[in-house]
């Protein structure tokens, strides 16, 4: 199948790696022409523009955006949108927020143009192991597309999820889920350390995947964190929180349903941002107050 990639940061590129050793006809385009040039000596055929790419792909042209959410995708879909004819489908695997979707599905429809929201996951680990992919729009844009997801994914690594939005809506509360587990694994290694035992992280994270109830994929990332650095010396600590996180609690407040460990653990990463938290400030001058210690 023929594809335009825009966008070769660190998924962007192995997706698109991907996609080349699955026999696709794959033409790139990134703001920096370098990546374009390693991937062309990889098997793509490079673009020096969106309207080069536009140009290179056949009717009805397939385009995967693979950009970090927010204003450098906003830009690129109107830039892009200006460009493709009718009929011409737009994948955003970027990822977005899904209300973003919805308003973007109607603008292309209008126009006669084809949009599906891709939220992917897998890392810098995809190309390897694939990308699990979650779909959303139509479904027969979906099946337009299913060749390219199957190179892609992992087996059974993809799924259509429902209408537009969909697939970045379930994205969205995977990472929100990805935000408790980690918080969990690290209050619990907390706890390990804060011992008297204190038995070796990497050991113990290792111990926990040969069966256990919690063993994962990020468990074995642990072991491997605390097998290079077992102090963590090289993280001050800070953990920064992308929009995910934030939408998946504000999408739990809307719906009525309680979500106390995803809330907690993006609260946990916003402390961890702060410094002299004023709030802590407040704390401890009221207490002196009525009389607490220094």
């Amino acid at each position: 199948m023929q594809i335009g990639m825009i966008g070769l940061g660190r998924m962007g590129m192995n997706m698109a790696r991907r996609l080349i050793k699955a026999k696709h006809q794959v033409i790139v385009y990134n703001r920096t022409k370098d990546k374009v040039d390693q991937m062309i000596k990889e098997g793509a055929a490079g673009a020096d523009s969106i309207s080069d790419l536009i140009k290179k792909l056949s009717p009805p042209r397939v385009i995967w955006l693979m950009l970090p959410a927010g204003h450098a995708t906003e830009e690129h879909i109107k830039s892009v949108s200006k460009i493709m004819v009718k009929g011409d489908l737009l994948v955003e695997g970027g990822n977005s927020y899904y209300k973003d979707d919805l308003r973007r599905y109607d603008e292309f429809k209008k126009i006669g143009l084809r949009y599906v929201d891709a939220g992917v996951s897998g890392g810098i680990w995809g190309l390897q192991i694939g990308y699990c992919t979650m779909i959303g729009g139509d479904k027969p844009d979906f099946d337009h597309i299913e060749p390219v997801l199957k190179d892609l994914a992992p087996k059974n690594g993809y799924m259509y999820c429902g209408g537009a939005g969909a697939g970045h809506f379930v994205k969205m509360v995977h990472n929100g889920i990805e935000y408790g587990m980690m918080q969990a694994y690290g209050e619990g290694f907390e706890i390990l350390q804060a011992s008297p035992y204190k038995p070796d992280p990497a050991k113990t994270a290792h111990l926990w995947n040969q069966g256990s109830v919690i063993r994962s994929w990020l468990l074995e990332l642990a072991e491997s964190a605390f097998t290079e650095d077992p102090k963590l010396q090289e993280f001050s600590g800070l953990v920064k929180d992308s929009g995910e996180g934030r939408w998946t609690v504000q999408q739990a407040v809307e719906s009525g349903v309680a979500a106390p460990v995803i809330t907690l653990s993006l609260y946990q990463r916003f402390l961890s941002q702060q410094k002299d938290i004023f709030g802590n400030k407040v704390l401890a001058a009221l207490r002196k107050q009525f009389g607490g210690h220094k």
